[in-house]
């Protein structure tokens, strides 16, 4: 079955080889897929982008939306370029990957899937009853699923991939940790600067700090100033895919002090897979990707990472590696996904002709 499918972005994040948001790392990887099995791939995402299929852009915001109205002129620019994409293209399936997937249009004749990025606390709870039954909602974690309204019955899973890197997994490590991420406050990269520190190794941190006023306040007040000094904290920005799997094989390990509760990890499944140990929270999935003593360990607190910094040494980078193949690949990933499409598209074609 040759699909067109439109993937539909948040707005605010690019697409591409720096997307720092597993929602647009994903949305990326099925954008490439579709195009490499010869399907049609149709994005829609904010101006910046790079994707392997057609790109439908709209505007990046010039500076922090602190406004309503700033936020509603940027969603009519989003709306026309979701509008001009359906005009040009007889599209099979939509795929929204934003927690905004309420606030647009799309014809009623199309199905639609929302994979749900994000904890299930952070969209709005009068969304469930309004779209419930009208698109096919889909997790990215078995722990998500479980915090899922009941109205929503059996939403399926499709946990997310990495592609698997042909790396040495036994060569010498870099006396760094790595922390990737967005910059905000549920993210906490501050703490993690606060265990490198006591740990007296020195934390680099990758990510975007998107314009939004809280965020620039977080980045401003709590990571500013603990870079550099005398541990030698730096701040990379952010870092493009082949940098990214660089970096992450040359650190001694990777921090994720997150508070959020995280969905999934697509950072630790990076790292796993070129044989880098993860030192994280236990927030979330996080527990359910990072086998404590095994491919990592799971912390409470700065003075535990600290301590866990200092043990890094003591994860075998084969197990890392090993976790990754059985469960984290994105050929595994791309395949459930290509399955569950082309499921809805039969099923819409079925109720069209009954």
């Amino acid at each position: 079955m040759s699909l067109t499918v439109l993937s539909i972005a948040f707005p605010f994040a690019p697409v591409g080889p720096c997307g720092v948001g597993g929602a647009e790392k994903i949305l990326g990887e099925l954008d490439a897929a579709l195009v490499a099995e010869g399907h049609r791939s149709v994005v829609v995402a904010c101006a910046g982008s790079l994707v392997a299929g057609e790109l439908f852009a709209a505007p990046m915001p010039e500076r922090a939306l602190i406004s309503d109205s700033d936020r509603r002129w940027h969603r009519w620019r989003f709306q026309a370029a979701i509008d001009r994409a359906l005009a040009k293209h007889n599209v099979d399936l939509v795929h929204m990957h934003g927690m905004d997937f309420d606030q647009h249009v799309l014809p009623p004749d199309i199905p639609v899937l929302v994979t749900l990025h994000v904890p299930i606390q952070w969209y709005s709870p009068e969304v469930w009853a309004t779209y419930a039954g009208r698109v096919q909602f889909q997790c990215v974690s078995d722990s998500q699923r479980r915090t899922c309204p009941k109205l929503l019955g059996e939403v399926p899973v499709v946990e997310n991939g990495v592609p698997l890197p042909n790396i040495r997994l036994e060569r010498e490590r870099e006396d760094f940790a790595l922390a990737l991420g967005r910059i905000c406050p549920e993210k906490n990269v501050h703490e993690a600067l606060e265990a490198g520190t006591l740990a007296g190794t020195r934390v680099l941190v990758g990510g975007h700090v998107f314009p939004y006023r809280e965020h620039g306040e977080y980045f401003h007040d709590r990571v500013q100033p603990l870079l550099n000094g005398e541990v030698g904290h730096r701040f990379l920005g952010p870092v493009e895919t082949e940098r990214r799997q660089r970096l992450l094989a040359r650190a001694k390990c990777l921090l994720h002090s997150t508070i959020a509760p995280e969905t999934s990890s697509l950072v630790a499944m990076e790292a796993l897979a070129v044989g880098t140990p993860v030192i994280a929270y236990r927030s979330g999935a996080l527990p359910d990707i990072i086998e404590d003593g095994v491919t990592g360990f799971l912390v409470d607190n700065v003075e535990q990472m600290a301590d866990a910094i200092k043990r890094a040494d003591q994860i075998r980078p084969e197990d890392c590696r090993a976790a990754a193949e059985k469960r984290f690949s994105r050929e595994r990933m791309v395949h459930d996904y290509f399955n569950l499409y082309e499921a809805m598209v039969r099923r819409e074609q079925v109720a069209m002709y009954a």
